[in-house]
């Protein structure tokens, strides 16, 4: 292998035939750098889904409201449909394999202040396993609590956005905001790491947020967690609160557009099975594009043995073995792809960290990235096509008769 002398010869062999050697080197070179660039490419698209998701609990249902859109039991299309309290509860005592559950009500744009400083902000009236399901991380101080609820405490727990804003040299906790004017003591501060823009929010304890914003008894929407369901348990926890809503809110069976009901769990399950085909898909392509590369390597080979057939001829006559013949044949067929491998695989690697560079964190697209051990699958195929390449003109070099070598023209 570390014969010099077989090394020199090799590397005359391919500066003799300069052209044909890049192109063969080409074409394995693009084959690994598309399968490198695709897979990553694909990576980044899976990173951004997650990162998506994982702004709210994977295994949640999410219940809005809408619109009638069909006439039933004598009642008008286009009716309001306006959850309340009493509907939330009613979920919680029917429907069983619930594990966190949330209501909502939401303020735009609130007015909120502290000392000198000021700014408008989202305000969400929630009960504390709001936490769990919107995946919320307490920086400092602590999360409503259900005694909070209860006692509808006019407490704050605010984004960490709102803390730079209205706190930039100070702790917050403990401190008095003013939202509308009316005071509310921050007892915790949150991130989110999935979306930027909830880190600009402020949650309430659910009870307070209605009697003060004068919602009285109704929510804009709840949420709940369905632990370690199975998918088909989820979907029909689903539907079963689907259809106790439409039955509550006297609404079409048919109606798709009053009782909206999304299911992470599904939407998740879905998407993954997309992801998954698409990394199938990428492979695919990645290997018939190398495929394509290798035989050109083997038809390459297959040249080069034809066009050294009588110097074969003459090292079996000089006593050369069929193994040493296979071996030189094999090693420069290696060589070839294992280097155009290599550097595709470099191009590859610095065109999808450059791609990372130069987008950042997109919308379901970040962090595209090649896997270590997706780049080890790369160099070890790399190596078995390199030989697989030369085997079998290797093979027929090896069955050259001397005689017959030394006769050729």
């Amino acid at each position: 292998m570390f014969d010099i002398d077989k090394w020199q010869e090799i590397l005359a062999t391919i500066g003799k035939n300069k052209l044909r050697t890049f192109l063969t080197a080409f074409s394995v070179m693009w084959g690994i750098f598309m399968l490198v660039v695709l897979l990553g490419v694909s990576e980044g698209l899976q990173n951004g889904i997650e990162t998506s998701f994982n702004d709210d609990a994977i295994n949640s249902i999410w219940v809005r409201s809408g619109k009638t859109s069909v006439a039933y039991k004598g009642l008008k299309p286009g009716r309001q449909i306006q959850y309340t309290t009493e509907d939330f509860n009613e979920v919680l005592r029917t429907v069983q394999g619930i594990e966190y559950a949330t209501m909502r009500y939401m303020v735009w744009n609130a007015e909120v202040t502290y000392q000198n400083e000021y700014g408008s902000y989202p305000i969400r009236a929630v009960n504390p396993d709001h936490q769990f399901i919107e995946n919320s991380a307490i920086l400092s101080g602590r999360y409503l609590s259900s005694e909070d609820v209860r006692s509808k405490r006019k407490l704050a727990v605010i984004g960490k956005d709102v803390q730079k804003d209205l706190f930039p040299n100070e702790d917050p906790i403990g401190k008095y905001i003013q939202i509308f004017g009316i005071p509310f003591k921050v007892i915790g501060v949150f991130e989110d790491t999935g979306s930027d823009s909830e880190m600009r929010y402020i949650y309430v304890p659910i009870t307070i947020g209605q009697q003060i914003f004068g919602a009285g008894d109704d929510i804009n929407m709840f949420m709940v967690t369905t632990g370690t369901l199975p998918l088909v348990q989820t979907i029909k926890m689903s539907e079963e609160i689907e259809d106790l809503l439409k039955r509550k809110h006297t609404v079409a069976p048919d109606d798709d557009a009053a009782i909206y009901v999304r299911n992470n769990n599904q939407e998740f399950k879905q998407i993954s099975d997309i992801m998954l085909g698409v990394k199938v898909f990428v492979w695919i392509i990645g290997i018939f594009t190398i495929i394509a590369g290798i035989v050109g390597v083997s038809n390459i080979m297959s040249v080069v043995v034809k066009e050294r057939t009588k110097e074969i001829g003459v090292r079996k006559a000089l006593g050369a073995t069929p193994a040493s013949v296979i071996g030189l044949i094999l090693q420069e067929s290696i060589f070839v792809t294992a280097v155009a491998g290599y550097l595709g695989l470099l191009l590859g690697v610095f065109t999808i960290e450059g791609m990372a560079a130069l987008i950042g964190k997109q919308e379901m697209f970040e962090r595209p990235e090649v896997n270590f051990n997706v780049a080890i699958a790369t160099l070890i195929i790399m190596v078995a096509a390199g030989a697989f390449a030369g085997f079998f003109p290797a093979l027929r070099a090896a069955r050259i008769k001397p005689v017959v070598a030394l006769r050729d023209e």
